[in-house]
Parts: structure tokens; C-alpha cells; sequence
């Protein structure tokens, strides 16, 4: 699961509370290290704080749902009215525990959020006429098939995941690259220059735009639907 908390030491706290009860959990601080990891990691639940220092932890949820991200979230939160809690629940959080908290109630509400049954996510993502299938990893161009090696496709997916959308730089090396991996400095340009040049010699109607410096975006071709 993933903690979003930028107060250190109660981070240190709910981790190892969690790897006490079995549980591997993984701690970032902020927004956009959260989307990164969320980006590049399936997680079994979200434990969401909504004081984070680059923004607002409701901003973080909304734009999961807004996906159609099904992870379960439970916020943890200072904000204690009543107001604030269905803020929180109508903005999507599957839970909400106000500070301070018992960190054994803390373990209980999340086991009981993933006794929960599934929801169903989306399987098929799509951009103009490229599509791919999660559950193959089939990649096609108007309906036909496209080959891709597999860090090229590991690019391709999270691009179109988040279609129209900025995608930091860090999070395409993590899903490429992985976490630990020790990656040249212009790794990642090679890949999406190999990529442009598949996309375009197959017809594709999308085009991948560089952010210089932050990351890039996959964006459907003016006139294309």
C-alpha cells in the first residue's frame, strides 16, 4: 500500500505499524510523488493525508477518480468537522480517520477496506485510433496490431493512461527503468524517440509532447477523434 504523509514522524510510525502486521507499504511526502508511484505501482490501498506542503491531499483524490482509479483511500486528516469528513468521502475516499489516531484502529479500517470486493477498472485505453489492451498488452493502430519491445510499450502505457496529461519524467524511468536501476541521462530520450518514430510509421493519431525539463504528454493529433 502507499502512505501519503509529510509529517516525518508520524510516517515512520504508520510504516512500521504496517510491516509489523505483514504489510509492505511504501512512504512519499507529496503530491507529485504520490502520482508517480500510484503511476508506476498497483497498490492495494491508498492511506491519504490531506495537509500535504505542495497541495491539497483532496486535489491528489479527486484526479484518481476522475481516472476511474478504484484503489481504496482512506484519508488521514487533522480536519476533524463533520464538513471536512464528507468532504472527503464525496470526493471519493473510501474512509476517513481523523488525527490524532490509534495506529491499531488504523490497521483495522484498512484490513476491513480490503475485505472489500474489487472494483472492476478499466482494461482498454484509448487515444485517437491507438489503443491498448491491459489485460494482453495488445497495442494497436486502427485495429492492427503494433509490436513494441516491452520498455518502449511500458512507455506507450503510462502515456496513454494518463492521455492529455503531464507525465513527470520520474515516473516514466520508474515504470521503465524500475525504482532501483542505476539509468543513463538520456535513457529515456532514446525510448521515446523510438517510440515517435513506430507511432508515425504506423499511422498513429497521437503525438508525444515534451514538457523540457518536467516530462512528457500524449496527446491525440488537431482533427483526430
Amino acid at each position: 500500500m502507499l502512505l501519503v504523509e509529510d509529517n516525518e514522524r508520524l510516517a515512520t510510525l504508520v510504516l512500521a505499524a504496517l510491516e509489523r502486521e505483514g504489510e509492505t507499504a511504501d512512504g512519499v511526502a507529496g503530491m507529485e510523488e504520490a502520482l508517480a508511484a500510484l503511476a508506476t505501482a498497483a497498490y492495494d490501498a491508498v492511506i491519504l493525508d490531506l495537509g500535504l506542503a505542495d497541495g491539497d491531499g483532496l486535489t491528489l483524490l479527486r484526479d484518481l477518480r476522475r481516472r476511474a482509479n478504484p484503489v481504496p483511500v482512506l484519508i488521514i486528516s487533522a480536519r476533524e468537522r463533520l464538513e471536512d469528513r464528507l468532504a472527503g468521502l464525496n470526493a471519493g475516499a473510501d474512509d476517513y480517520l481523523a488525527k490524532p489516531f490509534a495506529l491499531a484502529e488504523l490497521v483495522a479500517r484498512l484490513r476491513a477496506l480490503l475485505r472489500r470486493p474489487p472494483q472492476l477498472a478499466p482494461t482498454r485505453f484509448e487515444a485517437g485510433n491507438l489503443a491498448i489492451d491491459e489485460v494482453t498488452q495488445e497495442v494497436t493502430v486502427g485495429g492492427d496490431r503494433l509490436d513494441l519491445p516491452r520498455r518502449e510499450r511500458g512507455v506507450l502505457r503510462l502515456l496513454l493512461r494518463q492521455t492529455g496529461r503531464l507525465v513527470p519524467r520520474s515516473a516514466l524511468e520508474n515504470a521503465v527503468f524500475g525504482f532501483d536501476s542505476a539509468v543513463g541521462a538520456n535513457a529515456l530520450e532514446v525510448y521515446i524517440h523510438r517510440l515517435r518514430r513506430r507511432l508515425a510509421q504506423a499511422g498513429a493519431s497521437v503525438l508525444i509532447r515534451t514538457e523540457k525539463g518536467v516530462g512528457y504528454v500524449l496527446d491525440v493529433r488537431p482533427g483526430e477523434s
